[in-house]
Order: structure tokens, then C-alpha cells, then sequence
């Protein structure tokens, strides 16, 4: 992260942070469990820069925002973990350091972190190169350097925890169904849009119409390979919240199709008239 370029192009006021998303290599010795461990990881990170008296206010804001996205991606409470790491196990430049670990099926372990750095890298690289990396307050005319909070995420580790969180089993007509139990807002598909018989012209081209003109404003799949049932399991195993289905009933009596829920199964006849608003409430 190039900070002083950043400061010089952009002129951001402070508070302010600088997001980045990237790859990192660790000399692993051990990696294991799936994708938890590896020698090669996605990180995501963001560094907020805070003036020295606002740390612990920005600190507990960061918190709560890292509290609020791992229930936005449907984990749950009662398998997080909040752990503030003691002094004597920080790093040496951290003054609070928090770790956030989830109940895997393998165990409890680290998912997320968030440490106050304090002025720790700005300093340190000022003091290496000899590049004036402090920030000048327009409206004090002060110049200081910035301290750092740190909130990081490991992409990896947040996909194997919504895995396992969402990944359920369960018995319907005497056969084991599976499927992602994935919240809406994270599902790849929102919906999925099927003629009931894929050889049957009428049915194709109004199942066609209605996924045109869904896929305007949501992620809709389209699927007309195979029977309906496995049409239905492909989309639970994806995780894709609801299936509209266009059957004769739609073509010959009242424009009505069937909007089957992926959690209760539960199938609804709605009117095609209605259905890009019904769906919408479904999903926002």
C-alpha cells in the first residue's frame, strides 16, 4: 500500500481507511483441514487511520462492523468467538489485539483478527527511508502521524466457514436431500426459472420470458436439463433460494407459476404479473 501516494492524490480527511484484497505465501509446514490451511491464501484487509485519541472509539467500531458481517454471511453467534489476546502473546507494536475464532467441524479456530498498530509502520518506514509520511490537518494546520487500526479477514477461512455453516442434510419421501443454506444476500443465484418440460415450446418460451426479464435486476439461473426433481436438487445443492417453475397451469388457466422455497420446500402459486415483486421481498 503506497500511503503517501495515496494522501497526495486523494487527500482523504481523517478518519479514513484504505481496503485491499490480495495473495499471500507462508512457509507452511503443516496445512491441512481443506482449504483452512495452505501454503497460498486470499487476505483481505483494511488499515483505518485514526488520530492517537480515537483508537479505542474506531476500534470497538470496527468491532461491531466485523460482528455485523459474519451475520450478514449467516454465521452463527454461538459458534464465534471472541477472544482479546493477553499482552504477553500480542505482537510487540500492538497495544489490543482481538481474535475472532468459529467452531469448524474440526474444531475451534482462528478466523478473522483485528490490532491496533498504533503509529508502529508509518514510523518505522519514515525513519527507514526518509520519506515524510505525516499527515497535514488543512483545518489545524497540525502534522502527525496517523496510528493504524487493522481489522483482517482471511477469504479462504470466511468461504470453508459458510461451507460448513450452511452445508445441511435432511430426509425428504425417504431420501437424504442436501443443500447450502446459504443466506439470500450471499447466494450465487438468487433464483432459478424452469419450463416444466423442456420439449414443450409454450412452456420453454414463457419460462424464458420471465427469467429475461428477472435477470434484470437479480442473479437468475436457468435450467431445463432433466426431470423437475433434479432440477430442484441441483439448485439446493448451489444453494439457490427459490425456483419458479412454469407448468400448463400457467399457459392455460391463470398466468400462476410455482415458487418452490429451498429451506421448507414449501411451493406458493404466484402470478406471473406479480412475481419480479414478490420475489423482491423475498430477497432483499
Amino acid at each position: 500500500m503506497d500511503f503517501k501516494n495515496i494522501i497526495d492524490t486523494m487527500h482523504p480527511k481523517i478518519p479514513f481507511g484504505i481496503a485491499q484484497m490480495g495473495r499471500a505465501f507462508r512457509n507452511e509446514i503443516t496445512p491441512g483441514n481443506f482449504i483452512f490451511r495452505t501454503r497460498e491464501f486470499e487476505q483481505m484487509e483494511i488499515e483505518y487511520f485514526v488520530r492517537e485519541k480515537d483508537w479505542q472509539e474506531f476500534f470497538e467500531y470496527w468491532l461491531d462492523q466485523m460482528h455485523q458481517w459474519m451475520d450478514l454471511i449467516g454465521l452463527s453467534s454461538d459458534k464465534i468467538h471472541h477472544l482479546e489476546v493477553p499482552d504477553g502473546e500480542r505482537a510487540h507494536y500492538s497495544k489490543r489485539t482481538v481474535d475472532f475464532e468459529y467452531d469448524f467441524p474440526f474444531g475451534r479456530k482462528e478466523l478473522y483478527g483485528i490490532a491496533y498498530r498504533a503509529d508502529f509502520d508509518l514510523k518505522n518506514h519514515m525513519e527507514q527511508s526518509g520519506v515524510d509520511l505525516r499527515y497535514f490537518d488543512d483545518m489545524s494546520g497540525e502534522r502527525f502521524l496517523p496510528h493504524v487500526i487493522e481489522p483482517t479477514f482471511g477469504v479462504d477461512r470466511t468461504l470453508l466457514a459458510v461451507l460448513s455453516e450452511s452445508y445441511t442434510e435432511d430426509e425428504v419421501n425417504g431420501e437424504i436431500r442436501t443443500y447450502l443454506k446459504l443466506p439470500t444476500i450471499i447466494a450465487p443465484y438468487k433464483v432459478a426459472v424452469f419450463p416444466l418440460l423442456a420439449n414443450k415450446p409454450q412452456l420453454a418460451e414463457k419460462a424464458r420470458e420471465i427469467y429475461n426479464d428477472l435477470k434484470l435486476e437479480m442473479r437468475v439461473a436457468w435450467d431445463d436439463g432433466g426431470n423437475i426433481g433434479k432440477r430442484y436438487r441441483r439448485q439446493d445443492e448451489i444453494g439457490t433460494p427459490y425456483c419458479v417453475t412454469v407448468d400448463f397451469d400457467t399457459i392455460e388457466k391463470d398466468d400462476t407459476v410455482t415458487v418452490r422455497d429451498r429451506d421448507t420446500l414449501e411451493q406458493t402459486r404466484v402470478r406471473a404479473s406479480e412475481l419480479k415483486n414478490y420475489l423482491r421481498e423475498k430477497i432483499k
